[in-house]
């Protein structure tokens, strides 16, 4: 695609993003906040409300008192718990299903991504009546208010309790893709650390390192405004103190606060200034081989800051002081080397991989063509990739 068309194309988008209608979430903050919620609920006026989240969340016993502490506020919960990583269509059907089958008049997103994304898909759905998750899909199709919305993540890292996206995953033609809409932005958002001790040390990690490509992805991009560049500031600051804190000691709840704060932060600045070509190659990724969201970023993040060369030298030499990575005396491009350096640093101490398992070389080249139809011409990247160079990405972090 015309790299020209592309820049025009994202400055008009920047302009017209300026007034949109974000919403920020109602946030609900604090070790035990959750028992909080069903009050906050029932004062929306909400009786019968669906819940969407994952097997492993109901077999580490989360949901189950918290439904109990619905009932006892006289709140009837509908639990949808089928929710797989990388959601599907079906999934997003079935709960929609028993949304409408029961009557429902609002929707809790208890989970990670994939039970948020889900939960967010269904209000795409009730706010767009007869349509269909891939006629949503993009940029702007939804535009009517969802119904309440209450966002409870239970991993520090996708910020979608702050986020206009929901990534779905066409289990057929293995397409992952976004529906992105100021509207799915949550009314509510629950961040109680006590939700997120029990992760196990990998999904701390790489979810955590989700959270930082998000801010690093924003930060870099052409599309940043005052406060996103804030926002994504905050949360390197955060992830470069606590995250590995979280991941070694898991029950140091304010560490796991600090990384909650962070992920929304990033949220919030990628929702607006938006992300770049890791995610665009990390979607390709989970929707061919189900590779984990915060796995695949947390493999890219790397290669692809290495690939963008001097257009963000300045950017991440701002980082890298932020972090206390470098000298005064240092050039950009050494600042700009240590931090990427630092982030490898992240990677092998946490245990996450350099390279992916497998990647198939047939597949690649429509990963390749999946990957900049998602990027181009929407993603303010800093610099546009073209086939070729997608193609050398893909290669790079392939395992032998």
């Amino acid at each position: 695609m015309n790299k020209l068309y592309c820049r025009a194309f994202q400055k008009s988008f920047y302009l017209v993003s300026k007034v949109m209608p974000y919403r920020q979430p109602e946030r609900i903050e604090g070790a035990n906040c959750l028992d909080l919620l069903p009050a906050r609920i029932k004062k929306d006026g909400l009786e019968t409300v669906l819940l969407v989240t994952d097997p492993g969340l109901v077999s580490f016993g989360y949901i189950q008192p918290f439904v109990e502490k619905c009932e006892a506020a006289d709140l009837r919960v509908v639990v949808y718990d089928q929710t797989v990583p990388n959601p599907t269509i079906t999934n997003i059907e079935e709960a929609k299903a028993l949304y409408d089958g029961h009557q429902c008049q609002g929707i809790i997103a208890f989970g990670g991504g994939s039970p948020m994304d889900c939960a967010k898909g269904v209000a795409a759905l009730v706010a767009k009546p007869g349509k269909t998750i891939p006629q949503l899909k993009g940029v702007m199709k939804i535009r009517k208010e969802m119904p309440p919305f209450y966002a409870i993540p239970t991993t520090a890292g996708t910020g979608s309790e702050a986020t206009v996206a929901a990534v779905v995953t066409n289990s057929e033609t293995h397409e992952k893709y976004a529906l992105m809409d100021p509207v799915l932005i949550p009314h509510v958002a629950v961040l109680d650390p006590m939700l997120t001790v029990k992760l196990p040390p990998f999904v701390t990690a790489t979810t955590g390192m989700d959270a930082l490509t998000h801010a690093v992805e924003a930060y870099i991009g052409k599309s940043n405004t005052k406060e996103t560049i804030e926002a994504s500031r905050k949360a390197v600051k955060i992830i470069f103190n606590d995250l590995y804190e979280a991941y070694t000691n898991p029950t140091n709840v304010e560490a796991r606060a600090n990384m909650q704060e962070a992920s929304y932060l990033a949220g919030f600045a990628f929702t607006r200034a938006f992300v770049g070509n890791v995610h665009a190659i990390a979607h390709t990724l989970g929707g061919f081989y189900q590779v984990p969201h915060g796995l695949a970023n947390a493999v890219l993040l790397p290669y692809v800051l290495d690939f963008y060369g001097e257009t963000v030298y300045e950017s991440l030499a701002e980082l890298a002081d932020l972090v206390h990575l470098t000298e005064g005396s240092q050039s950009n491009k050494q600042k700009a080397e240590a931090f990427i350096a630092a982030i490898r640093q992240m990677n092998e101490q946490m245990a996450i991989p350099t390279k992916l398992e497998g990647i198939v070389n047939r597949d690649i080249p429509e990963m390749v063509k999946r990957a900049l139809k998602e990027a181009n011409p929407l993603y303010p990247v800093p610099k546009i990739m073209n086939a070729s160079e997608m193609h050398y990405i893909y290669q790079m972090v392939k395992a032998d």
